[in-house]
């Protein structure tokens, strides 16, 4: 190890969804969005309207409570906070020609909070909610139509919020498509129903918007950053076989291609000759190909776990991730949720990131969900959740490491710094948090906030730049 730190103006923060924090679901003029249907999370059947189980209608109540969430973002000394925008906040059912005045004017209020305390916003335009009406009506991101909508949808964000906002997110973990159809895409198409070709010029189109928003950006406001965003997930060979190594090497491709695409402004090779031996056929126009050359200006990831592949079908042993799946690694031991933990991973995906690409860096999640038990001490209830603190820790130790590797990272946000509820299980004993949130699964509870061990810890990593990891 080095006596490594992290460069001045560095931006520590937190990341969260809008789904996932907001509730109220129906106030402020709101649409419903795709997790208005989905009360049990990515892997059960979603419902045909909300139901009184799914958490996600109220989550924590940031809509109502943001002042206070974002007091305690600050006292931990954030410089930047990931957040998200609804659509169907702004545009109920996603295809109305004018936006909704009252969901505006909400952000614009959570924007005069972190201003007040001098946190970046770091906003994402599409953070697995699309309109439901959308989903229902156009099929998602399969219909060609939806580029058109969510350039409406941009152009009133940039217009109102351009002046305030410096860094966007155009896409939650874009390369999810192929695997949660219905969340990341809003595709309405039952997911055994869709052809390859389908989900992939789902991806098209996606792709094809996020360049449109960053030649938007640029010209608007030249000085603004637009990133993409995707699930990084390095995949080691499980033995030295060159066969597994190969394995391992197509496996990161299907990863790769998304953000090849967005940061060389055209499809590799890998991807060609991939589509054309499974029969895969996309609908590519000139002026698509002509928008793709806007490329982003720096690439932001999650990362929570590695995985390993092998040619030997006989080793496949699955480990459960972050939606994507791999070969268990017999190295490593795994979360409650059966996540493998791997620090040193982070650190090479962001040299291999680096490496590829040569475009800034921007870690925008990484956290561990754990089960935390409120205690009282002293008259205060808290969380002493060091396994909390040692994941991260240990970390961002790779992240310095990382930094001294010559790799450019402008931030790094936590996921997600106050409990929320989990995209992934839609439960909120998954908790991530250093502010505990007083929610149950089954939806009882006060909603009152509490700090942390790990809240603590964090706010000395912040104020120390990282001096004080160990």
């Amino acid at each position: 190890m080095t006596n490594a730190t992290f460069p001045d103006g560095f931006l520590w923060g937190g990341a969260t969804a809008a789904n996932q924090i907001e509730g109220a679901y129906d106030q402020g003029g709101k649409g419903l969005s795709i997790q208005d249907v989905m009360p049990r999370g990515v892997s059960a059947p979603r419902t045909v309207r909300p139901t009184p189980d799914n958490l996600k209608l109220e989550a924590i109540d940031f809509y109502h409570r943001y002042p206070q969430d974002i007091a305690l973002f600050a006292e931990m000394g954030f410089t930047v906070f990931r957040f998200s925008i609804a659509w169907s906040r702004i545009f109920p059912r996603g295809d109305e020609t004018e936006p909704n005045e009252e969901g505006l004017a909400f952000y614009d209020r959570v924007l005069d909070e972190l201003e007040k305390y001098g946190i970046e916003p770091l906003v994402t335009i599409s953070h697995y909610e699309t309109p439901l009406y959308l989903a229902e009506t156009y099929d998602g991101w399969v219909n060609r139509d939806l580029i058109g909508f969510y350039e409406r949808y941009v152009r009133v964000l940039f217009e109102r919020y351009g002046a305030r906002v410096k860094y966007w997110l155009t896409f939650n973990e874009i390369n999810s498509v192929l695997h949660i159809p219905f969340m990341s895409g809003g595709i309405n198409t039952p997911r055994e129903q869709l052809r390859p070709s389908d989900l992939y010029q789902a991806v098209h189109h996606e792709l094809v918007a996020s360049a449109l928003a960053t030649r938007i950006s640029h010209e608007m406001f030249p000085d603004n950053k637009v990133g993409c965003m995707v699930i990084s997930m390095p995949t080691y060979p499980l033995t030295p076989d060159p066969l597994d190594v190969l394995e391992a090497l197509h496996a990161d491709h299907l990863n790769l291609m998304f953000s090849d695409v967005h940061t060389r402004g055209y499809y590799p090779g890998y991807a060609l000759r991939y589509f054309r031996e499974h029969g895969i056929k996309l609908d590519i126009t000139d002026e698509d190909r002509a928008l793709l050359a806007h490329t982003v200006d720096f690439v932001s990831f999650s990362y929570y776990m590695s995985t390993c592949e092998t040619a030997d079908a006989s080793k496949k042993t699955v480990s459960r991730g972050n939606i994507l799946t791999g070969v268990a690694n017999p190295t490593l031991e795994a979360s409650e949720w059966g996540w493998q933990i791997d620090p040193v991973g982070l650190r090479i995906v962001l040299n291999q990131f680096w490496d590829r690409w040569q475009k800034p860096l921007f870690i925008v999640e990484n956290g561990l969900g754990a089960k935390d038990e409120l205690v009282e001490v002293d008259g205060e209830l808290t969380v002493f959740d060091d396994y909390r603190i040692a994941y991260l820790n240990d970390h961002l130790v790779q992240v310095r490491e990382a930094i001294a590797d010559g790799v450019e990272l402008w931030g790094y946000t936590t996921w997600g710094p106050i409990d929320l509820v989990s995209a992934s299980t839609a439960q909120m004993s998954k908790r991530y948090g250093f502010i505990y949130v007083d929610r149950n699964d089954d939806g009882t509870g006060t909603l009152e906030r509490y700090r942390k061990k790990s809240f603590h810890w964090y706010r000395e990593v912040i104020a120390s730049n990282g001096a004080s990891l160990t």
